[in-house]
């Protein structure tokens, strides 16, 4: 594929998740409404996992292969783009659209991302991992997840 062409496909690519991301987004109210769930927990707990479904498998894949550094870093480097880059991205173009947005979380939400820090990085200090450290995360996704069920 020669560079034109290959900058053409992902211009159109992205595009196409554009529209479909808008289409995702402006569906939340319904499917608030329709099952009763809060929208902080679809925007916060259900696009994420169906948004990133495609690292979530290559991380199960890679750890099952028992790699675990590269199933680490792939959800970390997930992780990172996010906080580093689409969130003050985001920002400065809702600035930019007149949409007033900052990068004040809030308590709850300051709170919950310190105590995943602090979670994640106790457990890649080491460079080796267990079934204690796999509970660790599970607990802290749980506690997350109803976090944002009751907000």
């Amino acid at each position: 594929m020669t560079v034109p062409v290959a900058v053409l496909v992902l211009l159109v690519s992205t595009l196409i998740v554009a529209v479909c991301s808008e289409g995702l987004v402006g569906s939340i109210e319904g499917v608030s409404e329709s099952f009763g769930l809060p929208r902080n927990f679809i925007g916060i707990v259900l696009l994420p996992i169906v948004g990133n479904a495609a690292e979530h498998t290559t991380a199960i894949t890679v750890a099952i292969k028992n790699k675990m550094d590269l199933a680490i870093n792939v959800a970390l480097g997930s992780s990172s783009q996010i906080a580093l880059l689409v969130v003050p991205f985001t920002v400065l173009i809702g600035w930019a659209m007149s949409v007033p947005m900052d990068l004040d979380f809030g308590l709850t939400n300051t709170a919950i991302l310190v105590l995943v820090v602090i979670i994640v990085g106790s457990i890649t200090t080491d460079g080796e991992s267990n079934w204690l450290e796999g509970m660790m995360l599970c607990a802290a996704y749980s506690l997350v997840m109803l976090t944002y069920w009751f907000l």
